[in-house]
């Protein structure tokens, strides 16, 4: 059984505007950083004193410099990088704010956008990337528990955690706010969340 610690990666410009990132790659504000800070102060309150820690991250910038300085706070190693644990890729979507999105294609949960990473292939892509990573995790310390702390993005948290609870969590509308931490074990192919979804630290 691996403990598991989802991060969402912390604010970026596009975040405050609205406007939908998906796999462009738009770094941390100085908001983001507080927000990654904030992060590393709750993981230390929460993580098993004395075992291991480590971290992953996806590969696009504000996640992974999101990680970074987690990493830093903890002092632990750096994060090693998973392209699997990209966001979702939004398609002609990319760019444009949440106004022009609803007139565009209408409701976000059921929204069909030219281009777009189908949710289910997100769902696989998502589950294997956390898979690789408790694997990998397994090796390097060559099968001693460890946490491990995965820095990733809303919309791939989102159907982790849907696909960990049957889809009860977290309800539609609901945020998951920069910085949120969700706290989950993954028991050979069991994910489990641990801790009811919050709407941030």
């Amino acid at each position: 059984m691996t403990p598991l610690t989802l991060i969402r990666h912390g604010e970026t410009d596009w975040n405050r505007d609205r406007r939908i990132q998906g796999s462009t790659d738009i770094p941390l504000n100085d908001t983001g950083r507080q927000q990654a800070r904030d992060a590393a102060t709750l993981l230390r309150a929460t993580l098993e004193p004395g075992a291991p820690v480590v971290i992953a991250a996806s590969d696009l910038s504000r996640a992974r410099e999101t990680a970074d300085i987690i990493a830093d706070e903890l002092g632990i190693d750096r994060p090693r990088l998973y392209p699997a644990l990209r966001e979702r890729a939004y398609g002609e979507a990319e760019g444009i704010d949440a106004t022009e999105f609803a007139a565009r294609w209408g409701d976000w949960h059921s929204a069909e956008v030219p281009g777009a990473e189908p949710w289910p292939a997100l769902r696989m892509r998502a589950l294997a990337g956390l898979n690789a990573v408790v694997d990998d995790v397994h090796r390097a310390t060559a099968g001693a528990a460890a946490s491990v702390i995965v820095v990733t993005h809303g919309a791939l948290i989102r159907e982790v955690l849907r696909s960990a609870t049957d889809g009860a969590y977290p309800v539609v509308g609901q945020r998951l706010a920069n910085g949120s931490a969700h706290a989950m074990e993954l028991d050979g192919d069991i994910l489990r969340l641990l801790t009811p979804v919050a709407d941030g630290v």
